[in-house]
């Protein structure tokens, strides 16, 4: 094990010349340790002592970055991904953390100057695809703290572990940047290796009478299926699901921490869902004979992490939805015991769109798994009181919003209960008791699955004036209406770049020579001229045309002719589009959906 002693701490601030073969990132935070030198041409890295003298009359480029997030190889050239601002959201363990407010992409490609035509036009598809890689959003980092252990799991590391580099300390799964470092990891840079989390961090302070409580709330998202919407649904053949998210509510008062954990993932079965324009695609099943196996290892990954688990499925009996629940509990079944239990809760009918205050229906069946498995609980000295033995896995289509709503529940009856054991409220006091820790508690919570749900779908969640305001607003059923119409949008014609993006920065797809194109490169016939605005441009112009052809019959009766033409042109290029929907929506192009 490497010696704790020569450990040296992450760079705090840094400053990033743009030289016309290198680019030098220089640290400006007071350490006396070198500069890292990255090559233009192949994306190499050596340390250097001293910032080189310019050889030209251009005068280099200077930006101030506040971290390395890493290098990614492409085709011919690399990549150099740097965090160039960064916003204080408060402090994890006594630690600052930060949020990144803007990230930019360096391109280490000069030696595509000596490569084919047909390798640079593919070359710059890859990279183009990383302009929509500088917009992502919910990154989280602190240079002093692990961000992507919770409480318990950082309290049951060794104290040798405690002092290794961040990135020797975290937990993969929720490493965003666990790819993009492998270069720098290999060179041994680890000043430079910052850990970086997606997910959510709020946090907030309110009075309990005399005591001061403080609330964090943290999600971290998995990177092992990670995707959007409609381009990442159920589980691989590994167990790992999409939209994966373990969330933890950290409450410190008087000294004392305590620490609940839950976690949010798709159905662990084969499915999907083909985006081909319709409002809901239908959902399908894929692979039956592999079902079983499939959640079984999700289930067992679940137990190896966390201990027992209570899978609590919130989607329709009825539907498309209703097949997918039939599914998972007859498959679950294989794996029940004393430590996988599974709970269908119909939310929509039991809950409706605004009774949700009916989830004690849920509350009640789950509250002694709850209460068996516990949460952790630190005394003032940081020693273990209790521990959590357990984790609620919650699940609906989407895991965004009755998802968000009903782990609000169980986390605000577990903070009631934290509070209980140490004597601040009484045998029947709620957190409504107190209307401003009330207030806020609601915002925190509110604010957590908006960030969850831009991340997956690039909307704020919907049903969030309940959670934010403990009942529905016609604000809010408004407000779920614009974004439901948004993401049908984002889905169908902005989506597939973008997981395309995430699966480039996350090594999902690796590019080598041997692979094949992106299939923008390979579109032929009909795909490659086919657009859903020029076809709803025709359709428009059609129907304008057979309008105006009307509007003339009482002077020209051939002009009815010419106005059933338009009209037929325009239902038939309807109807093609209808009937073909799939190709008109943005698709991903690395890995191939089923058609």
């Amino acid at each position: 094990m490497e010696n704790p002693d020569s450990v040296q701490k992450l760079h705090t601030q840094m400053r990033l010349w743009e030289f016309p073969s290198q680019y030098v990132i220089e640290p400006i935070d007071g350490s006396s340790c070198s500069a890292l030198a990255v090559s233009r041409k192949d994306g190499s890295t050596m340390l250097i002592d001293e910032i080189p003298e310019c050889r030209t009359l251009r005068v280099p480029k200077i930006y101030t970055i506040y971290g390395v997030a890493g290098i990614l190889r492409l085709l011919s050239g690399s990549y150099l991904v740097v965090i160039t601002g960064r916003e204080c959201v408060g402090s994890y363990l006594g630690h600052p953390i930060y949020k990144v407010s803007s990230l930019k992409v360096f391109p280490c490609d000069c030696s595509l100057n000596n490569t084919s035509t047909e390798q640079k036009k593919t070359e710059m598809e890859f990279s183009g695809i990383l302009n929509v890689a500088e917009k992502t959003t919910g990154l989280f980092f602190s240079y002093d703290a692990n961000l992507t252990l919770s409480v318990q799991r950082l309290n049951e590391l060794g104290e040798e572990s405690r002092l290794l580099p961040l990135w020797r300390q975290a937990e993969p799964r929720f490493l965003w940047n666990n790819y993009l470092l492998e270069v720098l990891i290999d060179n041994k840079l680890d000043p430079f290796l910052l850990p970086v989390v997606q997910g959510s961090f709020h946090h907030f302070q309110s009075a309990i009478g005399k005591d001061i409580i403080d609330i964090t709330l943290i999600a971290r998202r998995c990177t092992r299926r990670n995707g959007t919407r409609m381009w990442r649904r159920g589980a691989d053949s590994d167990g790992y699901v999409a939209n994966f998210v373990e969330t933890e509510q950290i409450m410190k008062l008087n000294g004392y921490t305590g620490s609940f954990v839950q976690v949010r993932g798709s159905i662990p079965l084969p499915w999907e869902q083909i985006v081909n324009l319709t409002y809901k695609p239908k959902y399908e099943l894929l692979k039956h004979e592999e079902a079983p196996r499939v959640l079984e290892r999700h289930f067992l990954d679940l137990r190896k992490k966390y201990g027992a688990v209570l899978a609590v499925d919130l989607v329709n009996e009825h539907g498309g939805e209703g097949r997918l629940c039939e599914k998972f509990g007859s498959t679950v079944q294989n794996v029940a015991n004393n430590d996988v239990r599974y709970v269908h809760f119909d939310f929509h009918h039991i809950c409706g769109h605004v009774h949700f205050d009916r989830l004690s229906i849920l509350y009640d069946q789950i509250s002694d798994f709850i209460e068996r498995n516990g949460y952790l609980l630190l005394n003032e000295k940081g020693e273990k009181m209790k521990e959590q033995l357990g984790v609620v896995r919650t699940n609906c289509i989407d895991c965004l919003d009755r998802t968000n709503v009903t782990q609000s529940m169980i986390g605000r009856n577990m903070l009631e209960c934290q509070l209980r054991r140490l004597g601040v409220f009484g045998a029947e006091e709620t957190i409504c008791s107190h209307p401003n820790l009330d207030e806020k508690y609601k915002i925190l919570w509110a604010d957590h699955g908006d960030d969850i749900s831009t991340q997956y779908t690039g909307t704020p969640a919907l049903k969030g004036d309940f959670v934010r305001f403990g009942h529905r607003t016609i604000q809010g059923i408004l407000n779920d209406g614009w974004n439901a119409l948004m993401r049908y949008y984002l889905n169908n014609f902005c989506d597939g770049t973008k997981q395309d993006a995430i699966d480039l920065l996350q090594g999902h797809y690796i590019v080598s020579m041997n692979r094949d194109k992106p299939p923008s490169s390979q579109n032929q016939g009909l795909e490659a001229i086919i657009s859903f605005p020029l076809a709803m441009g025709l359709v428009l112009t059609g129907f304008f045309s057979a309008i105006m052809s009307l509007r003339q019959v009482r002077f020209d009766f051939r002009h009815l002719f010419f106005s059933l033409i338009w009209a037929s042109i325009s239902v038939g290029i309807a109807a093609f589009v209808k009937a073909n929907g799939r190709i008109f929506c943005n698709r991903p192009q690395l890995h191939k959906p089923r058609c």
